[in-house]
């Protein structure tokens, strides 16, 4: 095998660990390691995407069995999210402007991912309306990018204070799931044209998936190395962005 496809396998692996520990499906990393390696737009997001399937259901399952879960907050936001990630995954946009929109959005995620969101100890229940706006938002921008949203989600979970931590990232990685899935119908032609090397990416964003999410629905807190993680996904933005 190819010391370029190790370097990705190695890589794929350390973003899903790092991902996976706080819920989260790891697409924007993926997305940031292709970026490195200029692959085309039409190959990234529905690889991105698949990658996500197997990390998130992974976390859900985790996050769910040790009781960080909660159906009450899920559901407003993804019913609307569902529809609308399908709809993204549908629309192709022109290269240029996928590259800008993938840049901002890799940016956000890597201030997710360096910054330690507290909530405070009173949690606030989410009023229906604005959840069921803010799934469609968030739906309909992971299906054009090729997220999950769990990066936008749980920023927002936790800044209005409407989730404690760990609960918020198991509702992200089953909301990372469902909208995976979605944007993935939407973007079904694009399916033929991954890469052949893709069961090894999967194999290891699996194997970072199980490490990471274990540790993560315990009480492990990877900071420092997520603000490393945050430091590269940052580069490989401002790189699709002004290169």
């Amino acid at each position: 095998m190819e010391s370029t496809q190790l370097a990705i396998i190695l890589a794929i692996f350390i973003v899903a660990v790092m991902y996976s520990s706080v819920g989260h499906g790891g697409a924007s990393g993926y997305l940031a390691v292709m970026a490195f390696l200029s692959v085309a737009p039409e190959v990234t997001r529905p690889t991105a995407l698949v990658l996500n399937l197997f990390v998130a259901s992974i976390g859900a399952y985790q996050f769910y069995r040790a009781g960080y879960f909660s159906w009450r907050i899920f559901l407003p936001f993804a019913i609307t999210s569902i529809p609308f990630a399908f709809i993204g995954g549908m629309i192709t946009l022109p290269t240029n402007v996928y590259k800008l929109l993938l840049g901002i959005v890799l940016i956000l995620a890597a201030l997710r991912l360096a910054w330690k969101f507290v909530p405070d100890t009173e949690i606030k229940q989410p009023p229906i309306w604005i959840c069921l706006i803010i799934g469609a938002l968030i739906g309909l921008l992971s299906g054009l990018v090729g997220v999950g949203g769990g990066i936008f989600l749980t920023p927002v979970l936790l800044l209005m204070n409407w989730s404690e931590t760990k609960t918020a990232a198991g509702v992200s990685a089953l909301f990372i799931l469902v909208n995976s899935i979605s944007g993935l119908l939407g973007n079904l032609a694009q399916i033929e044209k991954l890469p052949p090397t893709v069961w090894f990416w999967i194999g290891a964003a699996v194997v970072g998936g199980l490490v990471g999410s274990t540790l993560g629905s315990k009480k492990f807190d990877s900071l420092m190395l997520r603000r490393v993680l945050a430091l590269v996904l940052a580069f490989a933005g401002f790189k699709l962005i002004f290169v």
